[in-house]
Parts: structure tokens; C-alpha cells; sequence
């Protein structure tokens, strides 16, 4: 069924209004008439299943059913801060992240990132991506939307990260700890920060400001992991320990 995020303002006691792109594509593209049901989250962690009631082409107008429970959401907060890659890598990082559970995705620079925004293009790269991520967590039945946020330089993603009580710093030191032990440490996580570098990884100097900072250096496993796969394999292992039932 057919879901949409829409601002808590749309919501009525009993009905909510999508409009702009939204109301175009149930117009138009998916073809939907008065009487058809869909799924309408506000982005909070509220869905609802509703019946659209008016549609004029510009807006349109869904009388609100009941709420559903079926939410979607990792039982742990993730954020995760990846530092730029090269070519439209982060596009597939963030919509596959989405898709895993994470609750927030954070861009920064590091001194051996290939590709850096340049300053003029930062609105407009960071609302391509929000839609991005909003597309994604639409087709996998998210409740909430995950946000992505403005780029940081790598300063001030250790002093962000750092809220978190357990941040995950993605890196193949000789004195990296295997991520199923340091999870295992934790059995009732509920926020964590991921840290992952770039194709060329973190420089010493990183390296050493991330274990001052408090962050678990953390190996996931055997084998060197490109930049777009670590972020993935480490939100399939939290998914696989925190969130499939036994």
C-alpha cells in the first residue's frame, strides 16, 4: 500500500491533506481515486491508514481511518556520520541506510576524502539527499524519517558523535576491537553513533583523535570493506543483534 510523509500540520482530528508532489503522484502516477486507502506517517512515528475523500489534481484530501501499529523502526537510535566518498556513492549509502534502520545520516569531510561539496552547492545537494532518504523510508515502511544533515568538517563530528554513549569508529587498527565482542557489551543499546571513512580510510592523526575522544575503534572482520559496504555491514549486524527476534 502506497505510504506518504506528510508534516504533522496536515493532520486534522479526523482527516490529513497531502499537496505538491505528493498529491501529483497519487493524481497522476499511481492513478488513485476517491475511495483508494493509503498509509500517511507524519514523520514522528505516527501511521495511519486512510481513505482519500477529495482530490482536485493539486491536493488532496484523506479521511483518516485508523492508526497502524506495524512501525517499521530499529529499537536503537543510529546515527550514522560517513565521510564523503567519491562519485554518487553517498546517494546509495544513505537510501541503503534508510532502508536498515538508521535514524540519521551525517556527511563529513576528512583529510584523505577525495570529493568535498563545494560551499554553494551544499543546499541543493543536502535537499536531493533528504528526498532521497524520504523515497527510501516511503518504500520500506518506515514511521519515521530519518534525517540527513548538513556536511561537518571532522572536528565537529567527533565533538557530535560524541553525545552518543557508544560511538563505532569504523577502522582496521592493530588494536581494534571485533564488533561482536564490543556489542556484546552492550545488550540493551539504545543510541549509537557509526563512523566511517572514506576509499582511503582515516589518517593516524584521526585515528588517534577518535580513540581520545572516546569512540571504540571497531574491525568488521577479516576482509578490507569499501566505504559504500561498511556502513551497510555494520547496520545489518546491529539489525541482526538488537532487532530480529529469536
Amino acid at each position: 500500500m502506497p505510504r506518504f510523509f506528510v508534516s504533522p500540520a496536515a493532520f486534522t482530528e479526523n482527516t490529513v491533506r497531502l499537496s505538491g508532489e505528493d498529491a501529483h503522484h497519487i493524481s497522476y502516477s499511481l492513478r488513485m481515486a476517491v475511495g483508494d486507502e493509503l498509509t500517511v506517517a507524519n514523520g514522528e512515528g505516527g501511521v495511519y491508514l486512510c481513505r482519500i475523500s477529495a482530490m482536485d489534481g493539486i491536493s488532496v484530501t484523506a479521511e483518516i481511518i485508523a492508526p497502524v501499529s506495524e512501525r517499521g523502526e530499529s529499537p536503537v537510535e543510529i546515527h550514522l556520520f560517513q565521510a564523503y566518498p567519491k562519485a554518487d556513492k553517498l546517494e546509495f549509502i544513505i537510501q541503503k541506510a534508510v532502508e536498515l534502520g538508521v535514524s540519521a545520516v551525517t556527511p563529513f569531510e576528512s583529510e584523505r576524502c577525495i570529493k568535498r561539496p563545494r560551499a554553494e552547492k551544499v543546499a541543493h545537494i543536502l535537499e536531493r539527499q533528504q528526498k532521497i532518504a524520504a523515497e527510501a523510508a516511503k518504500q520500506c515502511g518506515r514511521a519515521t524519517l530519518p534525517a540527513v544533515h548538513a556536511p561537518l568538517s571532522f572536528a565537529a563530528m567527533l565533538k557530535t558523535a560524541a553525545d552518543y554513549p557508544l560511538v563505532l569508529f569504523a577502522h582496521p587498527d592493530s588494536e581494534a576491537q571485533p564488533l561482536r565482542r564490543v556489542l556484546a557489551s552492550y545488550p540493551a543499546l539504545s543510541r549509537v553513533a557509526l563512523v566511517v571513512g572514506s576509499e582511503g580510510g582515516f589518517s593516524p592523526d584521526e585515528v588517534q583523535a577518535a580513540k581520545d575522544a572516546g569512540f571504540v575503534v571497531a574491525s568488521l572482520g577479516e576482509r578490507i570493506l569499501r566505504c559504500e559496504t561498511a556502513p551497510l555491514f555494520l547496520l545489518s549486524t546491529l539489525a541482526y543483534t538488537y532487532e530480529l527476534p529469536l
